[in-house]
């Protein structure tokens, strides 16, 4: 028997309590034991022939022809239905009894047998054995009492085998609902991750990796509201890689995207958790550093960054502008942005002094 024949079977379990009411509920008594059991002898001489006759009939239905298949599963459901029609006369109609029959659904259930289709087969095997017993019982009222216990019995079979098709349906719908469930959970949940992916997506710049400068605004708002709430400092760097348009021009644009990952990578190795650095467009960079105040700012991109990059691009130079907020008045996000652009172009300016041997006083 299947696995899942087996478990549904052991879900089914009927107790010998539920067998007796069952039998009462079909009015089976002792009487009709009797009859049945008094009768087997006579039975089990010419249930060969009677099992041949109904497998004749039952393959002459294109249905059942195609169910039934090769003559080795023919052969097997004709022993199996021999031990079936002697099992009515046994007079034993205990749990290994009610088991048999209800494997007997299971079966039936799992191949495609359609209700109608059995209770055809049953309907035929009744009048095959109903003309077989009124052969073979020469007393009238005697055969009338054995084909009313044995339609008392088909009934209870009939009852079994049904509660196995119901039962079986009943987990088939639960099964499926089981795993529509599960489909459900796994497509939210994969839902959910590409709407995270697409969310990350649309916050991120392809290139560098870095925030995208959309979103420059909104979270340097809440960065400004939440260290105004703890009375912190707050520092936001603007930068800008000198001579950058010169590389695309000369070396190509392929060169210039180089130098942009190296700048974000120096970034990020030095930028804390709780920073948040944007490629603000083109060459230039913000980073939004909470609690931290200008001079520790400056301390850690002026000179570690400079140091970091030009390990990498040794003929890389950058400008920076500074401008710390808080802890006791706080600028608006636009005017930060702004006052650090301010910065920034001052810095290139006086870089660009420097370079061309003239001294810029600071502003």
């Amino acid at each position: 028997m299947k696995r899942t024949d087996q478990t549904l079977l052991e879900q089914m379990r009927i107790t010998e309590l539920e067998i007796e009411n069952r039998k009462a509920l079909f009015m089976i008594e002792n009487d009709d034991v009797e009859v049945l059991t008094r009768v087997k002898p006579l039975i089990e001489r010419e249930v060969e022939s009677l099992v041949r006759e109904f497998y004749e009939l039952q393959t002459s239905v294109p249905e059942i022809a195609l169910l039934i298949g090769d003559a080795d599963t023919l052969g097997r459901l004709r022993s199996a239905q021999r031990k079936y029609v002697i099992d009515l006369f046994s007079g034993f109609y205990d749990i290994e009894y009610v088991n048999n029959r209800l494997r007997i659904g299971m079966v039936h259930k799992r191949i495609g047998v359609e209700p109608k289709l059995y209770l055809a087969a049953i309907q035929q095997l009744q009048t095959l054995l109903g003309h077989l017993l009124r052969r073979i019982i020469p007393d009238p009222k005697e055969c009338r009492r054995v084909i009313r216990a044995a339609e008392k019995l088909f009934m209870f079979d009939i009852s079994l085998v049904f509660d196995t098709y119901i039962r079986s349906l009943i987990s088939e719908i639960e099964t499926s609902r089981e795993k529509s469930e599960r489909y459900a959970v796994e497509l939210e949940y994969k839902v959910q991750e590409r709407t995270e992916q697409l969310e990350i997506m649309s916050r991120t710049d392809p290139l560098t990796g870095l925030l995208n400068v959309r979103f420059l605004t909104e979270m340097l708002t809440q960065s400004l509201r939440a260290a105004q709430r703890r009375l912190e400092p707050l520092t936001l760097v603007y930068m800008d890689i000198n001579d950058f348009k010169e590389v695309n021009d000369t070396q190509g644009h392929q060169r210039g995207d180089e130098i942009l990952c190296t700048v974000a990578d120096s970034i990020k190795s030095l930028s804390r958790l709780e920073d948040q650095a944007f490629r603000y467009g083109g060459d230039e960079f913000c980073i939004i550093l909470p609690k931290c105040n200008e001079q520790q700012a400056i301390q850690l991109f002026d000179e570690r960054l400079h140091a970091h990059i030009r390990e990498q691009e040794p003929d890389l130079t950058i400008s920076l502008g500074f401008v710390q907020t808080g802890p006791d008045e706080y600028l608006t996000a636009d005017e930060l942005i702004h006052l650090a652009d301010q910065r920034m172009y001052q810095d290139k300016e006086r870089l660009k002094g420097e370079n061309d041997g003239i001294p810029v006083e600071a502003d």
